[in-house]
C-alpha cells in the first residue's frame, strides 16, 4: 500500500517529534503493509513553516536512516499547503512541493469554512497544469453543512483525499457518515492516513480499506489503492462523474 499523506518527518510540524517517533511510526506502517509514504509536512499553516528545499533534504536524510534500520519503506517528498491567495505565485518560485514531483498538489482548507476565492484559485492552479487535491474535506464544517460547495469544486476538476480515521469513525459518527457519503457519491479519490503519531492520529489505512470493502465492495478499494500508485508515478488518476449529496429534510424544512 501507498500512503500519500503523512506527518512522518521529525520535529518540523505537529507530527513526529523526533526520530524515535518517526521510527516507531515507520515500523507500524510496515506492519500494516505500507511500502511507500509521501511526507507532507505543513507548508505554512500559521504555526509551522516548511519550504520545498528543506523538505526534500529531510526526505533524503530519512531514507538513508531507514536503510540503516533495515526497513523496506520508501519516503517520498510532498507538502500540505494551506490555501492562500499567493499560493500559485509561491509554487512558481519553487517554494511549494507537489506530491513526489508530480502534477498533484495538496490543498488544505481551514477547518470551519471555505474561502470565497477557493473556486477561482483551484481553477488557476489547473490552468497552470496542476491538479489540486483537497485534503480531508469531510472535516470541514461548512462543507458538512453545505456539501454542494465541494461538489461544485470537484465538478470543476478538483480531487479530494478522505482521511482513513474519518472512515473508521475515529473522528466521530457524523464525520464517518459524511465520509461514506462522499465515497458513495464519487466525491472521494484518495484514502490516506494523515498520520501524525501512534497515540491518536495513526495510520489505520488497512482498517479504512476494510470498511470501504464491506460498504462498497473490493473494486472501490482497488481504485483508491491504484490512484495512490498513479500519483506516485505522476499518471492520470481514475475518477467518475460526481453525484450530489442531498441534505435530508427535517419536518419538510432543509
Amino acid at each position: 500500500m501507498i500512503d500519500i499523506h503523512s506527518h512522518i518527518l521529525a520535529g518540523i510540524d505537529d507530527g513526529a517529534k523526533d526520530f524515535g517517533d518517526t521510527l516507531n511510526m515507520l515500523r507500524h506502517a510496515a506492519n500494516e503493509g505500507i511500502t511507500k509514504i509521501i511526507a507532507t509536512p505543513h507548508h505554512n499553516n500559521g504555526k509551522y513553516v516548511n519550504n520545498a528545499s528543506d523538505i526534500k533534504n529531510k526526505v533524503i536524510e530519512l531514507n538513508e536512516r531507514i536503510k540503516d534500520q533495515g526497513l523496506s519503506i520508501e519516503i517520498l517528498p510532498g507538502q500540505e499547503t494551506r490555501i492562500y491567495g499567493d499560493l500559485l505565485e509561491d509554487y512558481e518560485k519553487g517554494e511549494i512541493l507537489t506530491l513526489n514531483h508530480s502534477k498533484y498538489l495538496f490543498i488544505e482548507l481551514p477547518s470551519n469554512h471555505v474561502p470565497r476565492y477557493t473556486k477561482q484559485l483551484l481553477f488557476d492552479i489547473q490552468l497552470a497544469g496542476l491538479l489540486p487535491i483537497i485534503v480531508h474535506p469531510e472535516r470541514n464544517s461548512e462543507i458538512i453543512e453545505h456539501p454542494s460547495i465541494l461538489y461544485k469544486l470537484i465538478e470543476k476538476g478538483a480531487a479530494t483525499q478522505v482521511t482513513a480515521s474519518s472512515v473508521t469513525g475515529h473522528f466521530g459518527k457524523k464525520i464517518k457518515k459524511f465520509s461514506l457519503q462522499l465515497i458513495e457519491a464519487g466525491q472521494a479519490h484518495f484514502i490516506a492516513s494523515d498520520a501524525h503519531n501512534l497515540s491518536g492520529r495513526t495510520f489505520r489505512l488497512r482498517e479504512a480499506y476494510d470498511e470501504i470493502g464491506k460498504e462498497f465492495g473490493s473494486e472501490l478499494v482497488y481504485m483508491f489503492q491504484e490512484n495512490a500508485e498513479l500519483v506516485v508515478e505522476g499518471n492520470t488518476i481514475y475518477r467518475q462523474p460526481p453525484l450530489e449529496i442531498k441534505k435530508k429534510k427535517f419536518l419538510g424544512i432543509f
